[in-house]
């Protein structure tokens, strides 16, 4: 290794190349990240949870029913929200 080979960083003079990172198999414009895929989940939780609400009220079911329903869409969207929140920081 020469003193050419080795640069120091602090040194004034022209700009070193970068070298540019070759994208993986799933890098690419298209790719869809884990959290989209988990905030398209959520959102089908929260959609067919309060169908499923809606229906047992048209059905006339037990209020135990009614209650587990409604907590999975609360905790759902609220899950939503959240994601949401710590995303912006």
């Amino acid at each position: 290794m020469t003193h050419q080979d080795h640069q120091d960083p602090y040194r004034l003079g022209p700009p070193q190349a970068a070298p540019i990172p070759t994208p993986g198999p799933g890098d690419g414009p298209d790719a869809v990240s884990r959290g989209d895929v988990v905030r398209a989940l959520l959102w089908a939780v929260v959609v067919l949870s309060a169908v499923a609400n809606m229906a047992l009220s048209f059905t006339g079911a037990a209020a135990p029913l009614h209650l587990a329903s409604g907590v999975v869409t609360v905790l759902a969207a609220g899950t939503l929200v959240v994601r949401r929140l710590r995303g912006r920081r």
